[in-house]
């Protein structure tokens, strides 16, 4: 499957990752909309910044919480998946993954420069973020 373009603002954005970071994230990425493509209901991804950081939207239909992709200078070893800190994402992903994935407050995956990417868990993360809005439980 051939993967989105990379719009010029998000890219200068990877740009400025130091390489390890920059491979690993763009990776993600792919598995990003690898796993959108395989999601009829997710619909149409749009790629944007949000917060200075690449980020990934469910735009047409609405159905899932946004995922970015970051990494900081704060925490140079390592690299995110960020979530919105009001969905319920990281308690699901706890029960699931909590001895696989490095799992940060109530918003991030947070991944090791130059370890195994566990592919699988983050695949199915990556699913559960895209198809949130469809899933979560009404109120």
């Amino acid at each position: 499957m051939k993967t989105a373009t990379l719009p010029a603002d998000v890219g200068k954005v990877f740009a400025t990752y130091p390489a390890p970071a920059r491979k690993l994230l763009l990776t993600i990425r792919d598995m990003i909309y690898e796993t959108a493509a395989c999601l009829p209901e997710a619909g149409r991804i749009a790629e944007t910044l949000k917060w200075g950081e690449p980020a990934y939207l469910t735009s047409a239909p609405k159905s899932g919480t946004t995922i970015r992709l970051a990494w900081s200078p704060k925490r140079p070893e390592t690299a995110g998946i960020f979530v919105n800190c009001q969905t319920t994402l990281l308690d699901e992903w706890r029960e699931l993954y909590g001895g696989t994935l490095d799992l940060v407050g109530n918003r991030e995956i947070r991944l090791p420069l130059g370890a195994p990417l566990p592919k699988d868990p983050i695949r199915h993360c990556l699913a559960m973020a895209l198809t949130y809005h469809q899933r979560k439980p009404a109120r």
